[in-house]
């Protein structure tokens, strides 16, 4: 993963709470809930692809 982008996110009280107690529940921060639930749902709507992992890259001979 590349560099991270800051940005405000304004999100009433009682969603805020409810995505706290989650995170706890997940021992995660409210922050790095938000980025797994961002995650999930892209994956899942096949928006983000991740690289193949076990694919070496070319090299010139």
């Amino acid at each position: 993963m590349g560099a991270k982008k800051n940005f405000v996110l304004r999100i009433d009280e009682e969603t805020y709470e409810l995505l706290e107690k989650w995170a706890s529940d997940e021992f995660r921060s409210v922050n790095g809930q938000l980025e797994w639930i961002i995650d999930q749902s892209l994956k899942k709507s096949g928006r983000f692809k991740k690289q193949k992992e076990d694919t070496p890259p070319s090299e010139n001979n």
